[in-house]
């Protein structure tokens, strides 16, 4: 075997160097400013330590702090790592299991001991300078890799059970990696990590929260202590992000939901949502704006049961794939008797629709359809429950019981880019009506478990790359990504990422293009050629679910909708009772131009009145006295604006009918 590899430089120039360099001992190479940049090396496209040595012939591409991405995700696992090795010498033993990164920061789960118990916000700084003195100890992070039984048995030796079943679990022709801190602590981890712990910045992280969770997620397992954290670059973006935090946490839907009284949620109906009448006026007006686009986009909606047998769903095959996801109902009389079990084993099963699309193919499949009936577009506001951990639950932006703005377009295969290029441009239409200006495209492709042929595949995921094309959104503009084994089980698809008013996305739209549901379930229609044919079927939504979105927009507004989603629209406000009669008539002269008015003709100050309505986010405050009875006009204030204006109350009626009236009837 030759002693000399080649590695090719992302600039196309490459070079020879002995077998076992070290990505560090070529950047060192290049130059000192690079050495000292240079945090990890890309191999093939795969992300790997710095200082793991090059085995064979080689694309090299070196990660610095401007690969944005890439550094997070190495810092925020170098957190995590070194955050467990706090914790471990503050609370020796304290068992520890997993620690990931996230999105904008990391947590690890630990297994306290008994004497100590669950850990507690309050040490969390304690924790955080320990970490703190890790790094400026700048320990080297050393990969190893170890013989599974050795590992085991030392895992096993120091007391970390959880480790230990983890390591024996892993597939037996897994490489088991550790990674040692220093000569001393180390965890089991596939990796990659910095060359060593002084590369993080020590005032660019913050431990934040401690809450409980369940090894492995399972609620029948033992429950442990999980510890959260943000971790960035530098503190510049520390900085930024707490601030952004600051400000999510004003905005919170959970918060806003109770001050302005539009729902709450309770133990009795875990993940369920209970609207209050303020509340369902929104997703009212939300659903009625929804459908007019879907009338408009040459939809037909329909309305499918809630319980399936779960044959149904075997055929469909999300019986197999998401069964744990599942309610599942017994299909018989339930023992009634104070004795024996209320079901018994001989019971059918049936279950809560998790999803819409198999029913959607049963409406097709009734009577015979032809080429000609193609593309034919089914809506459906989808009730669907789903059953999530309950600890995974969060406010009303992830529930149980949730409705979807659902569809599925059956089409012929030359019909398939036109339609989703049209339900791109619809999306597009529904986003920026809504007040989101800016949001991504992404294209999720094959994951490893996937039904149907790589042709299959190859094909649907052209279709939905030239769509993206075709409605110009395949740039930069739209943050036109493609997303390597994140799609669905049965198809690809098209993911929608908005992005808020403090700069958060959320993956709200989607279209999938399948192949596999028709065939399983055996949809078909007339060619012109007299023959069967499957039709495609294009999985779509564009909120997701009204649930989640509404949390969104309630987030994205905090709490000051725009006047048509606003459940009430105007107060008209007396400064004194004379002035009672006047508000209630002008209450009637909005309200019969359509707009959700009150009055507040109560015993109270004026700057109460204010502050009472702007604190409930009401978008217009008329207020009224005896000069303005006299005259007919209203002083109006406006939401967020210092000042009142005085004008007819006709004018203001008509104004405040064009600002009620939904975005896409305005023309």
């Amino acid at each position: 075997m030759s002693q000399m590899i080649r590695v090719t430089l992302p600039d196309g120039s490459a070079r020879e160097v002995v077998r076992g360099t070290t990505a560090a001992e070529i950047a060192a190479d290049i130059g000192p400013g690079l050495a000292k940049a240079a945090l990890a090396a890309k191999i093939d496209g795969e992300l790997r330590d710095i200082m793991r040595p090059l085995e064979e012939d080689t694309n090299l591409a070196l990660v610095t702090s401007r690969d944005e991405a890439d550094a997070l995700e190495l810092f925020r696992h170098d957190y995590a790592h070194v955050l467990a090795e706090a914790v471990q010498n503050l609370f020796p033993g304290t068992q520890i299991t997993f620690g990931p990164s996230t999105g904008d920061g990391f947590y690890y789960d630990f297994a306290p001991t008994a004497e100590h118990g669950p850990f507690r916000d309050d040490e969390l700084p304690l924790i955080e300078e320990e970490m703190r003195k890790i790094i400026a100890a700048d320990l080297p992070l050393t990969r190893e890799v170890w013989e599974r039984d050795k590992l085991i048995a030392k895992w096993q030796a120091e007391g970390e059970a959880f480790k230990a079943e983890w390591a024996a679990e892993l597939p037996q022709g897994e490489e088991l990696t550790v990674y040692r801190s220093g000569e001393g602590w180390m965890d089991m981890c596939r990796g990659p990590h910095l060359a060593s712990t002084g590369k993080l910045d020590p005032a660019a992280f913050k431990l934040t929260r401690v809450s409980g969770a369940y090894w492995r997620g399972d609620q029948k397992n033992a429950q442990l202590s999980r510890i959260y954290g943000t971790g960035w670059l530098n503190k510049k973006q520390l900085a930024e992000h707490l601030v952004r935090l600051e400000e999510a946490a004003k905005r919170d839907h959970r918060k806003i939901g109770r001050e302005m009284d539009l729902f709450h949620l309770q133990e009795e109906a875990h993940g369920s949502v209970f609207w209050h009448p303020k509340g369902y006026r929104i997703y009212r007006e939300l659903e009625a704006y929804m459908r007019r686009a879907i009338d408009g986009g040459g939809y037909v909606e329909v309305k499918t049961p809630q319980v399936m047998d779960a044959k149904q769903w075997e055929q469909s095959g999300h019986w197999g794939k998401y069964r744990e996801n599942m309610f599942v109902i017994p299909d018989e009389v339930p023992n009634i008797e104070d004795e024996g079990p209320i079901v018994s084993d001989g019971a059918e099963w049936m279950a809560l629709k998790p999803m819409n699309c198999p029913a959607h193919v049963l409406i097709f499949r009734q009577g015979m359809k032809s080429y000609r009936d193609l593309p034919l577009r089914m809506a459906e506001m989808g009730c669907c429950h789903r059953n999530e951990p309950h600890g995974a639950l969060h406010g009303i932006m992830r529930v149980r019981q949730f409705t979807q703005d659902d569809g599925h377009i059956f089409c012929r295969e030359d019909q398939i880019v036109e339609e989703v290029r049209a339900f791109c441009q619809l999306l597009d239409r529904v986003y920026r009506e809504l007040g989101f200006e800016k949001y991504a495209v992404k294209l999720a492709l094959r994951p490893e478990k996937r039904f149907g042929t790589e042709e299959m595949w190859d094909k649907a995921e052209a279709e939905l790359r030239e769509a993206v094309q075709r409605a110009g959104m395949a740039n930069d503009d739209y943050g036109w990504e493609e997303l390597p084994g994140e799609g669905a089980f049965y198809a690809p698809k098209l993911e929608f990422h908005l992005t808020d008013a403090i700069g958060r996305t959320w993956q709200c739209g989607t279209i999938q293009s399948d192949r596999v549901m028709p065939e399983r379930l055996d949809a078909s229609y007339i060619g012109e050629d007299g023959e069967r044919h499957r039709p495609v079927m294009l999985h779509r939504a564009i909120l997701g679910t009204y649930e989640r979105f509404i949390g969104i927009l309630i987030e994205h507004f905090a709490g000051r909708f725009p006047t048509w989603l606003a459940p009430v629209q105007a107060v008209v406000a007396t400064i004194v009772s004379d002035a009672d009669a006047y508000a209630k008539d002008a209450v009637a002269q909005l309200t019969a131009a359509g707009i959700r008015a009150e009055s507040d003709v109560r015993n109270e100050k004026i700057n109460y009145k204010v502050r009472e309505h702007s604190l409930a986010k009401v978008p217009y405050l008329l207020v009224v006295g005896n000069r303005e009875a006299e005259e007919g006009t209203v002083a109006i204030r406006t939401l967020g604006q210092d000042g009142q204006r005085i004008m007819p109350l006709a004018e203001a009626i008509a104004m405040l009918k064009g600002e009620a009236t939904p975005p896409d009837l305005r023309s």
